[in-house]
């Protein structure tokens, strides 16, 4: 099967450009269709890998096989981490088209297969990303994905906000980038190998960590930690997300985050975990203090939030937090947790920003405040919402809930502490938003408190707004909130999740007594929350003690990267011990 590795790749490559080819001479309804086909197909290849995954898969790409134990070719592995999330990118991606499907009010100059398109581009470099064995491919593939992503977030681009949105994503991720390429390159000039076992195996035979090694792993982690948004590299992400359109947020919170954290575990893993890299208890200092850290700032910006696509963009900035402190302990059995919870919250995450959509395209607003009591028309959507709420903050049985019990397990009391009240923080203001928006609960808000960010006069994404929902805005949603569910309850499942990251049989994820415990004390806090939100006037001016976080938040790119430098700088810092006693 290792032959049919290229063709996850390819397939989406070919699709995005035969709908380029065909341009306006193909109909609308015709160029959808192919790219869900496409995407579609892609997902039924990838889940065949997947079934049938092994470490050992390995394919050279052209028949450039190493010779004389050097390769130059580019390297896809089918193992279960990465053919897993090729299938859970080609998965979402199917979700994103069909819910996007005669969406947009597309200018005249722009033709019907430009969206499906960019999309099937991102899917390429997605799964690319996630199969490559190869460090320099690795970041080609996300560079691929970038492009493509900063085309979408700003696809709008007629709206002077879109680009503003797009620009501050393409500064500060190029910025990233070029890091993560400086980093490859002192990888290479050390060792003269790109494939990533090929890169670990040769800084472990030139003896202990040292300099180069330390500089090229804050370097290498700098760019992938940008895409993660992990604070302090985070500030992007609520700025993009205010603009992008609906399916692209389904799509940057659901897989593309969750990449970055997968490519710190997977080159950490491969290249620096051995005796040449950096150790262990450095590692896990770095990813520990950089995950509690974006962990408390994402919860805390969430709850802060009026506009609500901000407020699900800081939530993810939270889950990312939480998602790094579990790959940070370094156990098998802890990983496998995350890979569940990441799983699991993809299908949540992407089902609350569909019903985000469907509020702004009827009523042409994302605002809390504004929109409270307005959609008690709507019980299906806030049923939805408040489902998708539960998930995040781990309810059993869903599979969040899962994940997020394995991880405080191995963790331990104070990351037990830390996973319950962040997910019931970023649970509550969802929770909270169901409450005043599909339910009318509490009085009015207050008045705008000055330079607050809200959703109101929005332009609706769809052709005017909608009055008739339609039903694959509605299917998608649930049926993403069923896989999470799912995700939760099926043994099977979470046995083979937890086999593909190394967990031993006993030790694969699974329910037990306090996991179900603490699941329900998150849900409970997190209803909690939200109640106590809305039994009084939404506050008119922000928590003094959180102001001077919020004024970080300051929309200016020139501060963004300077917060970039801090990051890298604090990456090294952390790792530092190591190098020294080594």
């Amino acid at each position: 099967m290792n032959h049919l590795l290229p063709l996850v790749v390819a397939l989406p490559l070919l699709g995005a450009a035969a709908l380029v080819a065909a341009g306006r001479r193909l109909p609308r309804v015709a160029a959808e269709t192919i790219g869900c086909a496409v995407a579609a197909a892609t997902a039924v290849l990838a889940v065949v890998l997947l079934v049938h995954a092994s470490p050992d898969a390995v394919e050279w790409v052209g028949g450039w096989q190493p010779k004389g134990g050097e390769g130059v070719g580019i390297v896809l592995v089918g193992d279960a981490a990465g053919t897993g999330l090729a299938a859970l990118v080609s998965v979402l991606v199917v979700a994103v088209l069909a819910y996007s499907w005669h969406y947009f009010d597309e200018p005249p100059q722009r033709h019907a297969g430009s969206f499906p398109a960019l999309v099937l581009l991102f899917q390429a470099g997605m799964c690319g990303f996630a199969l490559t064995g190869d460090l320099f491919n690795a970041f080609v593939f996300f560079e691929l994905m970038s492009v493509v992503a900063y085309a979408l977030t700003g696809y709008r681009v007629e709206e002077a906000r879109a680009v503003q949105g797009a620009l501050t994503f393409g500064v500060v991720n190029s910025l990233g980038a070029y890091a993560t390429l400086t980093g490859i390159v002192l990888l290479y000039a050390r060792t003269g190998e790109l494939g990533m076992r090929q890169i670990g195996q040769r800084l472990d035979a030139h003896g202990g960590p040292d300099a180069l090694a330390l500089a090229a792993f804050a370097l290498v982690l700098t760019g992938l930690l940008v895409k993660a948004a992990a604070a302090p590299f985070h500030f992007w992400l609520p700025d993009a997300h205010a603009v992008a359109p609906t399916p692209v947020c389904m799509l940057l919170s659901g897989v593309m985050v969750e990449l970055g954290v997968y490519g710190a575990w997977r080159v950490y893993a491969t290249v620096f975990a051995g005796s040449g890299g950096i150790p262990a208890a450095d590692a896990e200092r770095a990813l520990a203090v950089l995950g509690v850290l974006t962990a408390l700032v994402g919860a805390v910006m969430c709850w802060q939030q009026r506009h609500i696509k901000r407020l699900l963009a800081f939530s993810t900035v939270a889950h990312t937090g939480l998602f790094l402190v579990g790959i940070g302990l370094l156990k098998p059995e802890a990983t496998g947790g995350v890979a569940m919870y990441v799983l699991s919250h993809a299908g949540a995450k992407a089902a609350l920003f569909a019903c985000t959509g469907i509020l702004l395209d009827r009523y042409g607003s994302v605002d809390e405040h504004e929109l409270h009591g307005r959609a008690r028309e709507l019980p299906l959507v806030a049923a939805l919402f408040v489902i998708g709420g539960l998930a995040l903050a781990g309810l059993a049985p869903f599979g969040t809930g899962l994940g997020k019990a394995v991880v405080e397990e191995a963790g331990g009391g104070g990351f037990t502490v830390l996973f319950v009240a962040v997910s019931a923080l970023t649970a509550g203001a969802v929770l909270r938003v169901a409450a005043r928006v599909f339910f009318g609960l509490g009085p009015k808000p207050l008045g705008d408190p000055p330079n607050e960010t809200k959703g109101e006069d929005e332009e609706p994404e769809t052709r005017g707004r909608i009055g008739r929902v339609p039903g694959t805005m509605i299917a998608v949603p649930a049926l993403l909130l069923a896989g999470s569910l799912a995700a939760g309850l099926v043994p099977a499942l979470s046995t083979a999740v937890g086999r593909g990251f190394g967990a031993e049989a006993g030790r694969a994820p699974h329910w037990t007594l306090s996991g179900v415990l603490l699941a329900l004390a998150s849900a409970v806090l997190a209803a909690g929350l939200a109640a106590a939100a809305v039994r009084g006037p939404a506050r008119r001016e922000p928590y003094r003690w959180t102001q001077p976080l919020r004024r970080l938040h300051s929309g200016h790119i020139g501060d963004y990267v300077a917060w970039l430098l801090a990051g890298t700088a604090l990456l090294g810092a952390l790792a530092l011990p190591g190098v020294l006693t080594g």
